[in-house]
């Protein structure tokens, strides 16, 4: 009778752990703003620590700790460095490029990023590609905002979905 009653508990433990397991949700949410009196899109994006060194360490090859107290300056020219490599945006057809501005910890496990790209004069399309991450994680989702002349578009963008082009 013992036997059956801890085998019928270690059963339901089991099912139960196994019912409500964890799934981690992927996803970087990313601001496009346009600045028409200084003429510059701003960008801020936030991204997942974990994920972002996850990633980093994957494509070049070196653990990085960008966003903990271990960082250092070649994890913060890394994170330049991959950032460039796929956040990328076209200007009217141009591609344009972004200057890394600075970064800070937001919650204790999401690093917010500013950038800038400069001398934007008025424009009729932006070609956005973001691929942050999600060569890492077929399952990451990367939902970009852009507001430019009063308006506010959303986009995004998936393993399947890697580039936008937004009309104004």
């Amino acid at each position: 009778m013992k036997k059956k009653l801890v085998y019928s508990l270690l059963a339901l433990v089991f099912f139960l752990s196994s019912s409500f397991t964890f799934h981690k949700f992927y996803v970087g949410v990313f601001q496009v703003n346009y600045a028409s009196e200084k003429k510059m899109l701003q960008i801020t994006s936030r991204i997942f620590i974990d994920d972002l060194n996850n990633a980093m360490e994957k494509k070049y090859h070196k653990k990085t700790f960008v966003g903990t107290d271990k960082e250092t300056q070649a994890d913060v020219d890394l994170l330049k460095k991959y950032l460039s490599e796929h956040f990328l945006i076209k200007v009217n057809g141009q591609s344009k490029g972004i200057t890394f501005l600075s970064k800070e910890v937001e919650a204790g496990d999401v690093l917010v990023c500013y950038s800038r790209i400069k001398e934007v004069d008025k424009f009729k399309t932006l070609e956005i590609s973001n691929t942050i991450l999600v060569d890492w994680n077929a399952e990451q989702q990367n939902i970009t905002h852009v507001s430019a002349f009063d308006t506010k578009k959303s986009v995004l963008f998936t393993d399947s979905s890697r580039k936008e082009v937004l009309k104004y």
